[in-house]
């Protein structure tokens, strides 16, 4: 026990921290639902930060352990539990109607987040962020390619508000957009759950066009939430692939060690992620309680933010100027654009 006791003492002022944070922007989230939880808390986390690091050398200090553990473990947690919103059943029944809808934006997104971000010279991790952000689910999305691409908190500060502003300009503009366009309540729900990023603002959106455009959108919304399965895959073995070529010298023996490398481009949270699915679908996990595990997800999410703002450096942030932010807005806009004409091509309009 005291063993335990010393490894876990560190970190409590950091988690404490973390979790208070959480817990304020939770409310925030509740009074404003249009902004949600995640977002109050990067901003007030890095507000906390930027005071910290005056009254320091520059550093967190005592925070420093927690803080890590937050913005890694916990948010890694939540990832895990995000699983229990969805079952291989509701993937089946969403069909071939929306699923090339999500895999073109998708990759449009993506492809885009690469060329146009090399264009804007935004850095490798900053555009992977922004893209996996726009692309799949927000703030989810980013906290899981988070912990494996290796992203410091003003990278990740960076793209949660970029994804923030350009949700809260969807909220406004998408149901102005649908009414003009004429779009059904099923074409809208398939729109907004594809074109909008974090849930609270998917819902929010929706629900101004009508009930059943949020039925559709919840549902093509936590779909697409799956895609963050094969990217974080994806982005798991370039990342081993640069590691082993870097550390090529010190690889003892390809034939022993390659079946060990292959597991591990699965980081652990995408298993636990993928189990939980599972037991959602074999009905160990009873639907009543996906509500229960998506507000621990969410709170637990909005922790872990908390933290990374906690640890952004403003003068990192100032930095990276202004192409982060115009690279969000432009894919942005390509998304939503993408959406409309991949229905308009199939016929769903």
């Amino acid at each position: 026990m005291p063993l335990i006791s010393s490894a876990v003492r560190p970190a409590l002022p950091g988690v404490a921290v973390a979790v208070a944070v959480g817990i304020v922007a939770t409310a925030v989230g509740t009074l404003v639902p249009v902004v949600g939880g995640p977002v109050p808390a990067v901003v007030l986390g890095a507000l906390l930060g930027w005071l910290v690091r005056r009254r320091t050398d520059g550093g967190l200090g005592l925070l420093a352990p927690g803080v890590k553990f937050a913005s890694s473990r916990v948010l890694q947690a939540a990832v895990v539990l995000l699983g229990a919103q969805l079952s291989i059943g509701a993937v089946l029944r969403i069909g071939a109607e929306t699923l090339p809808v999500m895999l073109t934006t998708l990759v449009v997104c993506l492809v885009g987040a690469w060329l146009i971000g090399r264009a804007l010279r935004v850095s490798s991790t900053l555009r992977t962020l922004i893209g996996v952000g726009t692309g799949i689910c927000g703030a989810s999305a980013i906290a899981a390619v988070t912990p494996v691409v290796g992203a410091v908190g003003a990278d990740v500060a960076y793209a949660m508000s970029t994804i923030f502003l350009c949700n809260i300009a969807a909220v406004f503009l998408f149901p102005l957009l649908g009414h003009a366009l004429g779009l059904s309540q099923h074409a809208f729900g398939v729109f907004a759950g594809t074109a909008v990023n974090d849930t609270s603002s998917v819902v929010a959106t929706a629900t101004v066009y009508g009930r059943q455009a949020t039925d559709t959108a919840v549902v093509v919304k936590l779909v697409r939430t799956l895609m963050i399965i094969p990217i974080v895959v994806g982005l798991a073995g370039l990342e081993a692939r640069r590691t082993a070529r870097a550390q090529a010298a010190s690889v003892d023996g390809a034939g022993r060690d390659g079946g060990v490398r292959v597991f591990r481009l699965v980081p652990w949270f995408l298993i636990g992620f993928l189990v939980v699915v599972l037991l959602r679908t074999v009905g160990v996990l009873p639907a009543a309680a996906a509500p229960g595990f998506a507000t621990v997800a969410t709170f637990l999410i909005t922790v872990a933010l908390g933290a990374i703002g906690v640890s952004t450096d403003f003068g990192a942030l100032r930095r990276a100027g202004f192409r982060p932010m115009l690279l969000g807005i432009v894919l942005w806009a390509l998304v939503a654009g993408t959406s409309l004409g991949v229905q308009a091509a199939f016929g769903m309009l």
